[in-house]
């Protein structure tokens, strides 16, 4: 794996740990409509991303195949949709909308929160992973350029998400240093998904088109089970309305301008 690869997986990972120092120098506590704004903003760039940076490239990569070049990138969608709910189901995590409620956690508590930012930063680790993998195979539809657009729209999406770890953990108490670490934590699955992905697809090129289109449908699991009923439950709904638009515009613009 040579170092343009190595900078490109651990971009995200740096978004995410970058959040999670947000613990030293923000309030103990984040405000319901900011979580809003955070989420619905995470929102937009994994599904620009999900679209523009992997089935986008997935449908490109099957084209020979002529009317039937949407099969693949079905197929693939589905699976990760799939892989995400039995990992969902398998995990036990608290939902995004539960983070922020109940009284001082637990460890069990903690533990939950962690696992569900976790899973979260699986799919987008694979999604980098994949375009990289992509990128070294020659795969059509997918540059170098793009590939950058796409750990960088991730890595700006995870900044929120370490934040959404370290600070709600702090306004329960924990000591500012023992949150951040725990932000970073999660987010240290996602250099590592993204190198397991970049092998595998390294040795099974040919079916490209499917792992593009599986972390997109993991992705988008994430968005409508977890970000989208966060953003929009309650007040303050239309803040992260807003936000998961100016997201998803960032992220057409990053790829479409880089790739």
């Amino acid at each position: 794996m040579n170092s343009e690869i190595l900078i490109g997986i651990m971009i995200p990972f740096l978004g995410t740990s970058l959040g999670a120092a947000a613990v030293f120098f923000l309030r103990s506590q984040i405000s319901a409509s900011l979580q809003k704004i955070l989420t619905g903003f995470a929102a937009g760039v994994m599904v620009a991303a999900s679209f523009w940076s992997l089935l986008e490239p997935a449908l490109e990569s099957s084209s020979h195949l002529g009317r039937l070049s949407f099969l693949p990138a079905a197929a693939g969608f589905l699976i990760g949709i799939g892989f995400l709910l039995v990992l969902d189901l398998l995990t036990p995590h608290m939902h995004m909308n539960n983070i922020s409620e109940g009284p001082k956690a637990s460890l069990k508590r903690t533990t939950k929160l962690i696992l569900a930012v976790t899973l979260h930063n699986i799919p987008e680790g694979m999604a980098v992973g994949v375009v990289y993998a992509g990128w070294r195979a020659g795969e059509a539809g997918i540059t170098r350029a793009g590939a950058l657009a796409l750990a960088a729209g991730i890595a700006i999406q995870n900044f929120p998400e370490g934040a959404i770890v370290s600070m709600p953990l702090r306004a329960e108490g924990m000591p500012k240093y023992k949150t951040f670490w725990y932000g970073v934590l999660s987010g240290a699955v996602e250099p590592a998904a993204a190198f397991v992905t970049i092998l595998a697809a390294g040795a099974v090129v040919p079916v490209m088109p499917y792992l593009l289109a599986f972390a997109a449908g993991a992705m988008m699991y994430v968005v409508v089970e977890e970000l989208i009923p966060e953003m929009s439950e309650g007040t303050h709904s239309n803040a992260g309305t807003v936000s998961f638009s100016l997201g998803f515009v960032l992220m057409m613009i990053l790829d479409v301008a880089l790739g």
